[in-house]
């Protein structure tokens, strides 16, 4: 777990040039809409309950939790559109930065001795906890000093330091930045997008081997090929059977996974007794978001793949070392 907070937070900090840049602009157009007469470096200790401080809690506790729901309301404007369009993978792997923790947790906030807020996310495996500290209050910008750590930890030795950033937006205090990220997601949605596309490919291809997998034990069990993806699905009642085998989960037996659209289709047979064969294609459901290459699965058993810009492949495709 130490070694996970660690990384986690050397990614947070591993920024580029440009974002930071992006992010004195940000604080410099701020800056220039304050009222005349408030001082820039004014500090507050004492925040209202619905205030920046509130926020704070909430967004963490809803990050803890991956509600989706709750966590986008402090999104600024601009994030919240680009939030909408990352995939739900990419939606969890943003919430997740903010705990440090990859499974869903049940957050809970008590607060020390000064009255400051200490929330702690719980899971199965661990459980952090963040300290938030006094706020840095100017004007439509606020700064808390955070300390991030294993709840388990009793010696401080992963204890890391961190701010969190908000911006007061419309009246209501939205997210700013993460450490020294800014969270301009209409900026990062391109770098994110070609991280994630390497995993949903590899997802894609090991689905269609799964699927594969499926239709086989259906046909040894059954002795005939299903005639959808549907029959592999689970029961909604009872036992497995010939309607429902129970060998995929119901988004794959519904054509779908991982930001793929799954195709099996029977072909081959014949009047004079040939047996059926079948083929299987999966293709980005949103092209270069969810992925980029179209997967197809010959009637051989030989996995193919190109770029078809969203389009079904075939058998003529680059084999699949």
């Amino acid at each position: 777990m130490k070694s996970g907070i660690s990384m986690a937070l050397a990614q947070v900090s591993l920024v580029s040039c440009a974002i930071l840049l992006a992010a004195a602009g940000a604080l410099a157009q701020e800056a220039s809409n304050r009222p005349s007469g408030v001082s820039a470096s004014a500090s507050s200790e004492t925040i209202d309950n619905g205030g920046p401080s509130a926020a704070l809690k909430t967004v963490l506790s809803a990050a803890c939790s991956q509600n989706q729901t709750e966590f986008v309301r402090f999104l600024t404007a601009r994030n919240k559109e680009a939030f909408s369009r990352m995939t739900p993978p990419a939606r969890l792997a943003f919430m997740k930065r903010f705990v440090l923790l990859n499974e869903p947790g049940k957050p809970t906030v008590s607060a020390n001795p000064a009255g400051r807020p200490i929330l702690r996310c719980e899971t199965p495996d661990v459980t952090t906890e963040m300290q938030v500290g006094g706020a840095d209050l100017r004007d439509n910008i606020v700064f808390f000093p955070m300390e991030l750590r294993d709840a388990t930890d009793t010696t401080g030795a992963s204890v890391r330091q961190i701010v969190m950033g908000l911006v007061r937006e419309d009246g209501e205090w939205k997210l700013l930045s993460l450490g020294l990220l800014l969270l301009d997601l209409p900026s990062l949605e391109v770098e994110w997008d070609a991280a994630e596309v390497e995993d949903t490919e590899k997802s894609a291809l090991e689905t269609l081997n799964k699927v594969a997998a499926a239709v086989e034990a259906y046909r040894n069990k059954y002795f005939r090929l299903p005639e959808s993806l549907a029959k592999l699905g689970p029961p909604l009642h009872g036992g497995a059977n010939g309607e429902a085998a129970g060998l995929l989960d119901s988004d794959l037996a519904n054509g779908m996974k991982n930001g793929y659209t799954i195709r099996y289709v029977i072909v081959g047979a014949s009047t004079l007794g040939a047996p059926a064969k079948y083929e299987l294609a999966a293709t980005p459901v949103r092209y270069a978001r969810t992925g980029r290459r179209s997967f197809f699965r010959d009637p051989t058993g030989t996995m193919h793949a190109a770029d078809r810009h969203g389009a079904v492949g075939s058998e003529t495709d680059p084999k699949v070392e």
